[in-house]
């Protein structure tokens, strides 16, 4: 059974593209503020392993280095999550529940409807740093300036965009059946070989040069580097990322010029 498509409304009188991705992110907020259990998970997993890993782990010297390595670990770890899973599995299930096909018979961008979908992954990826650095400063002895602090927040912000790029990846090319078994068969193994669960200098040599390959790697190094324990110049880590950002927004773009072709063309 095929689905008839309506055109675009033209000639009719509508809103400002600012105030239709305002009311976007109101709609997204409100889901979140409906789905209270997602904002819980996506706080308390990253702190569990770092409160976790932080305690067994922890060396009986130089123990506050190892919570402020750690503290970068899985900073990234909670916001890479986000990009990946929230975005990924969210842009598959629109698709899946044709969203996209309704939303065409509207006014309203198909951009700003992405836009909503990233800006509202940064702002619970802010939320979710929020326990892990009070639990990294209370608990783990973390002491950074307030520039410093900053500077690893934007770090984790900024530095997974291209993660981002592979949840796009993942939601324009995957079906929502799909959509979460390839995230975890990705994300998970690279977020691994790239040290943000257990640091590359405890693995084995294949893995250690494997390791760097990956973005999760950089994005590691970024903010290690925030917290004074990087060993690649940040420079070359934010260099390394744009590379993998134009690769991973160039694969997602493909996939939803594909999906769009698909269905109106």
């Amino acid at each position: 059974m095929s689905t008839q498509v309506m055109p675009r409304p033209s000639g009719m009188p509508v809103a400002p593209v600012s105030r239709m991705l305002l009311a976007s992110l109101k709609a997204r907020a409100q889901f979140y503020r409906h789905s209270p259990l997602f904002l819980v998970f996506s706080m308390l997993l990253p702190l569990m392993f770092y409160a976790l890993f932080g305690t067994v782990f922890a060396p009986k010297s130089g123990a506050a280095d190892f919570f402020a390595y750690l503290l970068g670990s899985y900073g990234a770890y909670a916001v890479s999550s986000i990009m990946v899973f929230n975005i990924g599995i969210g842009v598959a299930t629109a698709r899946a529940q044709k969203i996209d096909v309704l939303q065409r018979a509207t006014p309203l961008p198909g951009w700003v409807a992405i836009a909503s979908e990233i800006f509202t992954a940064m702002a619970v990826a802010v939320v979710s740093l929020i326990p892990l650095f009070i639990f990294g400063a209370a608990y783990g002895h973390v002491q950074l300036s307030a520039a410093r602090w900053l500077l690893l927040l934007v770090s984790l912000v900024l530095g997974a965009l291209p993660v981002l790029g592979l949840g796009l990846a993942i939601g324009y090319g995957a079906s929502a059946n799909n959509a979460p078994a390839l995230a975890n068969l990705i994300y998970l193994p690279m977020s691994f070989l790239s040290g943000l669960f257990i640091p590359l200098t405890i693995m084995p040599d294949w893995i250690q040069k494997i390791g760097v390959l990956f973005p999760t790697y950089h994005y590691g190094q970024l903010a290690w580097n925030s917290v004074g324990q990087g060993k690649e110049d940040p420079l070359w880590a934010i260099l390394w990322l744009i590379v993998w950002a134009a690769v991973l927004f160039g694969i997602a773009a493909r996939f939803y010029r594909r999906d769009q072709m698909r269905k109106f063309a």
